[in-house]
């Protein structure tokens, strides 16, 4: 294990070379005259990101066989409670290695103001790539591009945000009492579910993520039994890198995501079938074009908000993507043999999507929800008889 450790440091810090954000800290840039107000990543001093090293008295059997996942997976991530402006004080990425009787976990925490999801994962393949190298390596196959994007004409860096002090945007997220779940879908189920959304819409173009988020919204709005009247939402998040224009590299590191929603009622959804679901999600996606984007973020330069996790109500939201790398990621202990996730940004609703670790096209899906509502999705028969297990 002082090996293991050693040898995760090391590279570590040499992918922390190209990656150098992550060692940072955040700052605030405060000014009466103009007023200024402006939070920025400090890569002037770098202090760096935070190494646990911890152990518990559990099995991976304890981990993974039981059907809810147990809460002290929580606490195998180091930042449990952050929000992202504790980024002045705390690291801004953490890595804790907890030792199970029988295995380990290592478990990632990233401050979102820095990263997305494709950016957490390039990190993350990216250290294993270091690893496996065993200090032979000299370049990486895929730096990561550090330089911000603007909107043309936007010519200063700093955003002033509209506000004098943090404690006037700072919410803590209080999480409700959430069971969360996974559940696997083989490469079988979705195709037969991709195929019938397109049937039912009339098109070849639902994918097999929009198929499966119109399940989910459809059995999960079913689940929560409010009034036929009553809205309902689906929202995820959309990579902008390739729909500006010109479109920026995959490397990009940062976030790069436009968040997007669409809204109906609990009786027109469960009304009309899965192909009219999928349709709506289809067009909320390829309606995020260029025009759209650039439109978007001016008018958040112009007048800058933030968003609280949370304060949404029958919602679903829908993050990050079956097509990261996650099992791609080895660390000398060969594949690993399941993904979790932490506490941060989990309402009643959240859904995160993997691959599954078959490969092949199968997904394996976290959804959080209160137990009565998690009981009645279990018991839903649309939605189990796509359930691989």
């Amino acid at each position: 294990m002082k090996d293991f450790l050693q040898k995760l440091k090391e590279s570590l810090s040499l992918t922390l070379v190209h990656f150098y954000p992550l060692a940072g800290r955040l700052a605030t840039l405060k000014q009466e005259n103009p007023p200024i107000y402006s939070i920025y990543v400090d890569c002037t001093n770098l202090p760096g990101a935070k190494f646990v090293h911890a152990s518990v008295d559990l099995t991976i059997d304890d981990i993974l066989t039981p059907i809810y996942m147990p809460k002290i997976v929580h606490s195998f991530f180091d930042h449990v409670g952050a929000v992202n402006h504790d980024g002045h004080s705390m690291s801004l990425m953490s890595i804790q290695v907890t030792e199970l009787k029988d295995g380990i976990f290592i478990g990632w925490s990233t401050n979102h103001l820095l990263v997305d999801g494709t950016s957490f994962w390039h990190f993350i393949n990216t250290w294993s790539e270091v690893f496996n190298a065993k200090g032979q390596i000299s370049t990486i196959s895929r730096p990561p591009i550090l330089k911000r994007w603007f909107p043309e004409g936007h010519r200063s860096p700093v955003i002033s945000l509209p506000f004098t002090h943090h404690d006037e945007f700072i919410s803590r997220f209080q999480t409700p009492e959430l069971l969360e779940r996974y559940f696997n879908f083989s490469a079988e189920s979705l195709a037969k579910l991709k195929a019938k959304a397109n049937a039912e819409c009339n098109s070849p173009n639902i994918s097999t993520f929009q198929a499966l988020s119109a399940l989910l919204w459809r059995c999960i709005t079913r689940a929560r039994n409010m009034p036929a009247d009553q809205q309902t939402i689906a929202g995820t998040s959309v990579n902008s890198r390739l729909r500006i224009n010109p479109p920026l590299s995959e490397e990009y590191f940062g976030n790069c995501v436009q968040g997007v929603a669409v809204t109906t009622t609990r009786g027109e959804l469960l009304t009309n079938g899965l192909g009219w679901a999928a349709c709506k999600l289809h067009e909320l996606v390829i309606n995020q074009t260029d025009r759209s984007i650039r439109d978007w973020v001016e008018s958040w330069v112009k007048s800058p908000f933030i968003v609280w996790i949370g304060r949404f109500s029958n919602r679903i939201q829908i993050g990050s993507s079956p097509r990261f790398n996650v099992y791609g990621s080895e660390f000398g202990l060969g594949k690993a043999l399941a993904v979790r996730s932490g506490f941060a940004n989990k309402p009643d609703g959240k859904i995160t999507l993997f691959p599954g670790r078959e490969g092949g096209g199968s997904m394996d899906v976290e959804v959080c929800l209160p137990p009565q509502s998690m009981s009645f999705l279990e018991s839903d028969q649309e939605f189990m008889e796509n359930v691989s297990l």
